[in-house]
């Protein structure tokens, strides 16, 4: 819509004194006068944009998941990545293999490889600074296992949200609510644990310490010198031998009995460069659980001392500072969880992810129909008795992600600038490994 004023004619119009007249050329005051038209637009009503949902994480490293579990194949695309890092496929594989199905006895038995593809953003195995593209066929898909969901909701799982939301679904193996979504986190976030360990030395470690109600106590697990090794020595990936057992026997037990169990998934973060995050609303620990807690199956997270710090007084529970032989500020304890306030502190960073026990179980269960019909169901397919032990790579591959994204961030906001030397530590960029031939 539009509407137009039109002004009183200006040029030579006639004053009581008549002054402006007699400035004026006689041949200017013989002209009609011109009238301004003064055109006013309203405000053109804009499109509503709806943007893709839910499937792209990050702000500076940014990785979109895609795929679903019985369709050909899932994967991710990484924008933003920084160009001349060296990567290939078995950089990423190494931890999709910690990340797969068919593993163990423990987990879900269905069997595939899940061999990555790069097509894009690498080349003569360095990183271009453009997408890169990872993609992982699906090689056993049993659809026919579904028939019943097709119509019926499963206890606890996303069939029925989904259809809340969608109107549709995909009802072979759930779809995008699968773990196998997660393929493309953990392909993404080995990216981002690369160049954390190039940058600074990050060190990325998630191991388990609770299935079911057996609980690893806490200073077991020695956090300064916890090796991967340790975590990968047993099916579990407790590092702790005789907690791994009792653990491995909890499975077991509800696995031949067609039920589950959930757990807990420690993490930990050492050499994280300090300063990382930000004030009030983007703070670290919030960016880190909001990254865990969009997995599968999670149900909680905890922060450094977490909920049993409400049991302290703040003279028990404060992080007294102290000046290291190297001239470092430290702090003495680590209640904190290496962040205070939004921002990373220098000391290690431990959560605590709880996942509860798989929904899909092979026991008679009450449900609806998509008709809301009361039936009872008994749930096929192939699924893990206890998520903790796959969820160990998914959890490291998502701190991984907000790590990488939060260092971009604070690299360009803090650093562009020299620093104040006396507060700040300067973040050097070592010299990058020579690509392999």
């Amino acid at each position: 819509m539009a509407s137009s004023l039109a002004s009183k004619p200006f040029l030579g119009a006639a004053r009581s004194d008549g002054s402006l007249g007699s400035l004026l050329p006689s041949d200017l005051r013989q002209r009609p006068s011109p009238t301004v038209h003064i055109l006013i637009r309203s405000p053109t009503p804009k499109k509503l944009q709806v943007k893709a949902a839910g499937s792209t994480f990050g702000t500076h490293f940014r990785v979109t998941t895609f795929g679903e579990s019985h369709g050909g194949g899932v994967g991710c695309i990484i924008d933003g990545c920084p160009p001349q890092i060296p990567l290939s496929e078995a950089d990423m594989q190494f931890d999709l293999d910690r990340r797969r199905p068919g593993q163990s006895r423990i987990t879900t038995p269905r069997k595939e490889t899940d061999t990555c593809k790069i097509s894009s953003g690498v080349s003569e195995g360095v990183t271009t600074g453009t997408p890169i593209h990872v993609f992982v066929p699906n090689t056993d898909q049993r659809g026919h296992d579904y028939s019943e969901m097709s119509v019926a909701y499963r206890p606890s799982h996303a069939d029925a949200t989904y259809d809340m939301k969608y109107g549709v679904r995909s009802v072979q193996g759930g779809g995008r609510s699968s773990a196998r979504e997660t393929i493309g986190r953990v392909a993404s976030g080995a990216v981002a644990k690369k160049i954390l360990k190039q940058f600074s030395g990050t060190e990325i470690l998630a191991y388990v310490s609770q299935v079911h109600k057996v609980v690893l106590p806490e200073g077991v697990v020695d956090h300064d010198t916890l090796i991967l090794d340790q975590i990968e020595s047993n099916i579990v990936r407790c590092p702790e031998p005789e907690y791994a057992e009792k653990m491995i026997a909890a499975i077991d037990a509800v696995r031949v009995r067609g039920d589950s169990v959930g757990g807990v998934v420690t993490c930990i973060v050492r050499n994280c460069p300090r300063g990382l995050g930000s004030p009030v609303f983007d703070k670290l620990e919030a960016q880190l659980a909001k990254a865990a807690m969009s997995l599968p199956a999670t149900k909680g997270f905890e922060f450094g001392s977490g909920f049993a710090g409400t049991f302290l007084t703040g003279s028990e529970h404060n992080d007294e500072f102290y000046t290291d032989e190297y001239g470092n500020i430290r702090t003495r304890t680590n209640r904190s969880g290496g962040i205070q306030g939004g921002i990373a502190n220098g000391e290690i960073i431990n959560m605590r992810i709880a996942f509860k026990p798989t929904s899909t179980i092979g026991r008679k269960q009450n449900t609806v129909t998509r008709e809301k019909k009361e039936i009872e169901l008994i749930a096929r397919g192939r699924h893990d008795p206890c998520v903790v032990p796959r969820a160990v790579p998914m959890v490291e591959a998502m701190v991984a992600l907000v790590l990488v994204d939060q260092l971009m961030a604070h690299y360009a906001q803090c650093n562009l600038f020299p620093i104040n030397s006396e507060l700040q530590e300067p973040m050097k960029l070592p010299k990058l490994e020579p690509a392999s031939m």
